[in-house]
């Protein structure tokens, strides 16, 4: 029968008897700390047996009260051995650093984890080029079912969450506009502000807005499960390219989309925006279109339909990009789909800006 751990403590030696391991250890510490007596050497002797927990129980009274173990055979010994080279300090708390310098290093990590990420978008935008040309020179290798699919998710599935929120902004532009040049006796002229914000701004830029947060999102979800389950790695195994199979049917489907959902998104909002004016501006729905006609140049249509497929490139390969980079576990999923919608959105803003100076540039104001 296995004994339990013990001790005495004889003419100042410490000995041991039983077996010193988790099992058997009992309330053995406790004793040990009210022991009056400093113990001037530690027998193991008697000891039938040592685990990781008697070790390190041993080798904590030699090195507190600095004395020697003796009666170990060799594997006790040479677990004592392990036990006091991993026996090092650590430190609980970081250093404390002053806060310009912790806000100048989060600067600093930011700024380089945005440019090793860019280099990483620039590089898979280069794979995703390639994989369109291997596409058009091989059209039998295209996947029209998972565009189709594609279709559906980023397109069919998305009116009606675009709609509602392009009428409530139509309402919004509409009410604000009205309320600011009413001080001036000029609120007919908000039908103008609804025409051309929504054509040429607003339309497509909330659509995109929702495409990255809706679709964009599901893209890194969807490819960042794939690649925990190994899925990704199979199809490569079985000679299945992922970017054929998984990447260009998202992109091109949310290239050729963008266009026509921000088309409809515009609409809409001139549709709420035009409620609005009958109801509070007395101005009747026909004199409503026929203002708009006549104050919306067909330059503004041609500036959201030109940034439109450009958007969606940008969503679906940033969605796409930072799914295929998910690794390790699914919190990483999370985090890359985050990542993928905060990427998108913040690309999409800045080239707006460039394309406003741009169109600018060359007389579509």
């Amino acid at each position: 029968m296995n004994a339990s751990a013990d001790f005495q403590l004889d003419q100042g030696v410490l000995r041991f008897r039983g077996e010193l391991t988790l099992a058997r250890i009992g309330d053995l510490p406790q004793r040990l700390a009210g022991l009056g007596e400093v113990p001037s050497k530690i027998d193991l002797e008697d000891v039938d047996r040592v685990d990781t927990v008697g070790a390190w129980l041993v080798h904590r009274i030699a090195r507190e009260n600095h004395i020697e173990v003796v009666g170990a055979d060799e594997d006790v010994c040479q677990l004592l051995e392990q036990i006091g080279e991993a026996d090092k300090p650590v430190k609980i708390r970081p250093d404390a650093s002053p806060p310009l310098i912790r806000v100048m290093r989060e600067i600093g990590d930011a700024t380089a984890a945005a440019w090793v990420s860019l280099l990483g978008l620039l590089g898979f935008f280069g794979a995703t080029l390639i994989g369109l040309w291997g596409l058009v020179t091989h059209p039998r290798r295209f996947r029209y079912n998972a565009m189709a699919r594609q279709f559906e998710v980023v397109g069919v599935k998305a009116l009606a969450i675009i709609g509602l929120m392009s009428f409530l902004i139509g309402i919004v532009i509409a009410q604000q506009g009205a309320v600011q040049l009413r001080q001036f006796g000029a609120e007919v002229f908000a039908v103008n502000l609804i025409g051309r914000i929504t054509l040429r701004e607003l339309g497509v830029l909330m659509t995109a807005i929702m495409v990255a947060g809706r679709s964009g999102s599901a893209f890194a979800a969807q490819l960042g499960s794939m690649k925990l389950a190994e899925e990704v790695d199979a199809m490569r195994t079985i000679g299945v390219s992922p970017m054929e199979a998984l990447i260009l049917p998202r992109v091109l489907a949310t290239v050729v989309l963008m266009p026509l959902l921000g088309f409809y998104a515009a609409v809409i909002a001139i549709i709420g925006g035009g409620i609005f004016c009958w109801i509070d501006l007395d101005i009747p729905p026909v004199t409503f279109i026929q203002r708009i006609r006549e104050v919306v140049p067909m330059t503004d249509l041609w500036v959201g339909l030109i940034k439109a497929p450009v958007f969606g490139m940008l969503i679906a390969l940033c969605g796409c990009y930072q799914g295929m980079q998910v690794e390790g576990n699914a919190e990483e999923v999370g985090l890359r789909t985050t990542a993928s919608v905060v990427q998108a959105i913040f690309l999409v803003i800045v080239l707006d800006a460039v394309f406003a100076v741009f169109f600018s540039s060359i007389g579509w104001i």
